[in-house]
């Protein structure tokens, strides 16, 4: 045995993340935000059956800009769960290991994250 201190496995001082290391761990941190996002989904909805009073309290909250901030978050949360969800299962099916392959589907998760989630706003406000 020597006595240098080193990690014994790979560890994140000697490897740099890759895009698909991000993407898995970005998928798991989605999966927990769309979590929560469905807490105060339940919230909203027992406050309507609550009473007016009550869902004004709530949705006045909802409608702050920290409530437009974490519905934003959670929308892109959903959205990227979904593509990235999409490309799993056609992984699941064999398909699309190449290396290059595995890049070009990880930045097309993370393009339409982005087109759905601006789409998706965009509709909305328009709507109000």
């Amino acid at each position: 045995m020597s006595d240098t201190q080193r990690p014994l496995s790979p560890h994140l001082q000697v490897y740099r993340p890759q895009l698909t290391s991000v993407l898995s761990i970005l998928h798991r941190i989605t999966g927990i935000a769309l979590v929560v996002g469905s807490l105060v989904l339940v919230w909203w909805v027992v406050a309507a059956a609550s009473g007016a009073d009550y869902f004004a309290y709530v949705q006045g909250w909802m409608g702050s800009w920290i409530g437009y901030l974490l519905l934003f978050g959670w929308s892109v949360a959903l959205f990227y769960h979904l593509c990235a969800g999409i490309r799993h299962l056609v992984w699941d099916a064999g398909y699309g290991f190449e290396l290059d392959t595995v890049c070009k589907s990880g930045w097309a998760v993370v393009a339409a994250t982005a087109t759905l989630t601006v789409l998706a706003w965009a509709i909305g406000l328009s709507a109000m």
